[in-house]
């Protein structure tokens, strides 16, 4: 795998598990008086230093920030778990393509034999 390519999956895995924290969070203080729910942004950056080199891929924040104010500011359920369901399935997904690609230079390191 290219430096470029395995920078944004690294910063990627990063980002997505940290979003499933700041998720868990605001579904464990759904019902706390006057907690607002946050959410974590990072994927226009990374698609932004993708662009450029691994340097700046490392570079991109991941950033933690409150929710727009929907419902009152409060969390809304629905929305939690559709976010942690879209989260996980792209989380599954990259393991499956750094898992991939593990075996590919496993069998390259190996000469070619499985």
């Amino acid at each position: 795998m290219d430096p470029v390519s395995s920078a944004v999956l690294a910063k990627a895995l990063d980002g997505l598990s940290r979003r499933m924290e700041v998720i868990a969070s605001n579904i464990a203080n759904a019902n706390s008086p006057g907690f607002r729910p946050q959410q974590v942004r990072f994927e226009e950056a990374l698609r932004l230093a993708a662009e450029q080199d691994a340097a700046a891929i490392a570079a991109v924040p991941i950033r933690v920030e409150s929710a727009p104010a929907t419902m009152g500011g409060e969390v809304r359920m629905d929305l939690e778990v559709l976010s942690a369901s879209q989260t996980a399935g792209r989380y599954s997904a990259m393991l499956g393509l750094l898992g991939r690609e593990l075996e590919l230079s496993r069998i390259a390191v190996n000469g070619g034999q499985s």
